[in-house]
């Protein structure tokens, strides 16, 4: 009983605090003169510190859920962050593969251009040959050159519809017409045991070379070995090649018509000995001997 009247006895005094008047007085420094005064209590001061805290956390509230802050706290912000980062990095392993997908068929690309084929076919070995369309030799196919050689195809046709269309029905070798790239004399057959995979022909100087059939320019550069090489991919699984020119007239992307000129002929790169053209003719990745197909006389 006795524990219970002071404890009543302490509330009436902390009541009694909380009632208490107070007054605030503001007095000029100088002349002792009031300027302002207001009366407190202690219940108005916690009224009003309260207010302002909940005023603070409500407009810290507003401005995590209404603005970018909320980034910043960890585990709250974008719900949908761990989703976006997946996309993002399955992204970015596409772009992977199809990069090295695209390095895969260009080293291909530049060892035709240069010379460096196995037409053995084993797997083992790096240096393949590679074409635009299906490889026939005895090696194991790599999904993603495909898909990226079937994607290059697509780009072709939408682009040169009325000029060459890659995916029309092949037709046998037999049936389609060469243009000569030059006019001349071979004087170094096709001989692929002696890695010489296309013919050599003479002709006068400053002679343009022409493009055996219409097609798409896929690589138009020079090496080392080979000089200034231009290739094309025409329709059939065709890709022709023209080696040590003096000047390459077309560049990556230009369409060609049959017997249009892309080259004037040369003696450029350390594998030519006499201003000559090297033309190689090559049908599903393998390498044909020319002078079945194209008149040069």
């Amino acid at each position: 009983m006795e524990e219970n009247k002071e404890n009543l006895n302490r509330w009436e005094v902390w009541k009694e605090k909380l009632a208490t008047t107070y007054r605030l007085v503001i007095i000029n420094d100088d002349s002792f003169e009031e300027v302002n005064n207001t009366k407190l209590t202690l219940a108005n001061l916690y009224t009003i510190a309260s207010s302002i805290f909940v005023a603070t956390a409500l407009l810290v509230f507003l401005l995590i859920i209404f603005t970018p802050l909320k980034q910043l706290i960890p585990d709250y912000g974008d719900f949908n962050g761990e989703k976006k980062a997946e996309e993002l990095e399955q992204q970015i392993e596409s772009l992977e593969s199809e990069v090295a997908s695209y390095r895969l068929w260009s080293e291909g690309i530049k060892n035709i251009m240069i010379g460096k084929v196995d037409t053995t076919g084993s797997i083992g070995q790096t240096e393949m040959p590679v074409s635009i369309e299906d490889r026939e030799l005895n090696v194991e196919k790599i999904q993603e050159d495909e898909d990226l050689r079937i994607a290059i195809d697509e780009e072709i046709n939408e682009a040169i519809p009325t000029v060459v269309n890659l995916a029309a029905k092949e037709k046998p070798l037999e049936q389609l017409f060469f243009t000569p790239p030059v006019s001349g004399s071979v004087t170094l057959p096709f001989s692929p045991d002696k890695n010489h995979y296309g013919v050599d022909i003479t002709s006068p100087k400053n002679t343009p070379v022409k493009s055996v059939m219409s097609g798409f320019v896929i690589s138009s550069d020079w090496t080392l070995e080979t000089g200034n090489t231009i290739c094309i991919q025409h329709a059939d699984n065709l890709v022709s090649f023209y080696k040590h020119n003096s000047v390459l007239l077309k560049k990556v992307g230009d369409i060609v018509n049959a017997g249009e000129a892309i080259a004037i002929i040369g003696n450029t790169g350390e594998h030519s000995t006499g201003p000559h053209l090297h033309f190689e003719l090559w049908h599903k990745g393998k390498p044909i001997d020319p002078w079945d197909y194209v008149n040069f006389n």
